[in-house]
């Protein structure tokens, strides 16, 4: 589904990623995890066609990744930056819509579907600033799948929210992703994140970004916030990703 091609990129003349090649297969969730500054979002921007490599391709569906496209969707880390302060849940809903150029007429059940989806049956009419965080990072995630992607982009889109609330969305994500068949591609700085979402998770190296692992997370779905963790299998990979990062954060 989405594929990268001996990719390399530098920026202000430095390397950031060097030689990247990774295929990501259709309905696949593949998170990476890395060092700060191993280059794991400058990949993501490379996947959403927001940046262009210096060599090698980006390709979906077989085709080149030239810039953004509706059927690849990023939900990024800062969602207070990422909605429109000025339009309401429904109203950031519906900017996906009118982008995609669906009719006003059918946009309210469209909309009203949408956030039920998300858990935001009820909040159509608030305000981004009168939504918690949760809230809002769900309201991001429903604008997302209104542009009924291929293909979901994710940079850290929990990081900034607390324990109980970042368990409860990835959930959440977990049965949105399988309901819908999306293809997903995850950042996350968090180990046991990337473990419990993952059907595979790449680690990538530092100065300049490359993969370093490639590990397939063989447990059982669906997935429980306990059960899951407690398995050995859980805590054999989360030994072997740790040792990854320490290693690599030697080499930074």
């Amino acid at each position: 589904m989405i594929a990268f091609d001996n990719v390399t990129i530098a920026l202000g003349g430095r390397p950031i990623i060097h030689d990247l090649s990774l295929a990501v297969e259709p309905g696949e969730f593949v998170c990476i995890i890395g060092a700060s500054g191993c280059g794991k979002t400058t990949a993501l921007r490379l996947a959403a066609g927001l940046y262009r490599p210096t060599g090698g391709a980006v390709r979906v569906s077989g085709e080149p990744m030239d810039g953004p496209r509706r059927d690849v969707a990023i939900v990024f880390q800062d969602y207070g930056k990422a909605l429109l302060p000025w339009r309401t849940a429904a109203g950031n809903v519906s900017l996906a819509l009118e982008a995609a150029g669906v009719a006003g007429a059918e946009r309210p059940a469209r909309i009203a579907t949408l956030l039920a989806k998300v858990g935001l049956p009820d909040h159509g009419a608030k305000y981004p600033s009168e939504m918690s965080g949760g809230m809002q990072q769900r309201l991001q995630i429903a604008r997302c799948l209104a542009q009924e992607p291929v293909v979901l982009l994710m940079d850290e889109p929990f990081g900034a929210l607390d324990a109980m609330t970042r368990q409860g969305l990835q959930d959440e994500v977990l049965s949105l992703v399988a309901a819908s068949g999306a293809t997903v591609i995850f950042v996350t700085h968090d180990l046991e994140e990337a473990i419990y979402l993952g059907d595979r998770v790449i680690g990538l190296l530092p100065h300049p970004g490359r993969i370093g692992i490639n590990v397939k997370v063989d447990l059982p779905r669906p997935r429980d916030q306990l059960a899951t963790r407690e398995m050995p299998e859980f805590l054999r990979l989360r030994r072997e990703l740790f040792d990854f990062i320490k290693a690599s954060e030697g080499r930074a």
